[in-house]
Formats: structure tokens, C-alpha cells, sequence
């Protein structure tokens, strides 16, 4: 392995999958962000990071183990689940200050979020637009 690297790649794709989910947590300010100690709220880059999830999810259909993919699936169902939630709640909590997409395309990611399955997701479109999408 590169780098001379002790971790096994189950180890390795655990702990990248768990990185991603953490950031997703803090990014919904339902976790403090060491860096700064405080709760942030920045629903864009949760659903950023979560995109990254299903991304990895889709593209490695067909490669993970049982155990791999029940871990992914209901890793997404629940982050997803909490997103919605965070995004229904508006603005109660202020987001942190960041170059956020539009109204229109939050919208458009709250109603692509709601439309995921509870068990395992299948292929759908992402739900982080691009300001050029518009």
C-alpha cells in the first residue's frame, strides 16, 4: 500500500465513509465543529457531503460486501432524514456565512431529498446544485 499505510482498505473505506458523515453532522449543526468549538449550520454543505455519500454509494454498487452496503444505506437514510428536518426548521438557527445557492435550488434539494427511500437509495439525481443549473 501506499505511503506504507498499516490500515486494511475495509478499514481505509470505513474511515473515509465516517469522515464524510461527521462533516455532514457538524454541517448540521447537530455536532460542534472542533475547529472552532462552536454548533455551524451550513445545510448546503450537508448536502454537499452527503451527495459525496450516495456518489460513492452508486459507483460502488456491485463491490461492497452485505455488511458495506447496509452500512451506506442506512448512513444516507439517516442523514437525509435529519437534513429535512434541519431544512423544515428554516432559518430558527442562523447558517453559517457561505456562497449558498439560491432559493429555487434549495427548494429543488429539499424535494429530491424527500423523495429518497428509507432502506437503500438507487441512482437519482444529485441534490447540490451548481449556480450554472439555472
Amino acid at each position: 500500500m501506499p505511503l506504507d499505510s498499516q490500515l486494511t482498505e475495509e478499514q481505509l473505506f470505513y474511515s473515509l465513509i465516517a469522515s464524510l458523515e461527521h462533516s455532514v453532522w457538524m454541517s448540521l449543526g447537530k455536532v460542534k465543529n472542533p475547529a472552532t468549538d462552536k454548533i455551524e449550520r451550513n445545510l448546503y454543505a450537508a448536502a454537499m457531503n452527503i451527495d459525496m455519500i450516495d456518489m460513492l454509494y452508486k459507483k460502488m454498487q456491485g463491490n461492497l460486501s452485505e455488511q458495506e452496503e447496509g452500512y451506506i444505506g442506512r448512513i444516507l437514510s439517516e442523514l437525509k432524514m435529519n437534513y429535512v428536518d434541519e431544512k423544515n426548521k428554516g432559518d430558527k438557527e442562523p447558517e453559517a456565512k457561505t456562497d449558498e445557492p439560491k432559493k429555487e435550488d434549495q427548494k429543488e434539494t429539499e424535494k429530491e431529498l424527500k423523495k429518497a427511500p428509507a432502506k437503500q437509495p438507487k441512482a437519482k439525481k444529485s441534490t447540490a446544485k451548481t449556480k450554472e443549473k439555472k
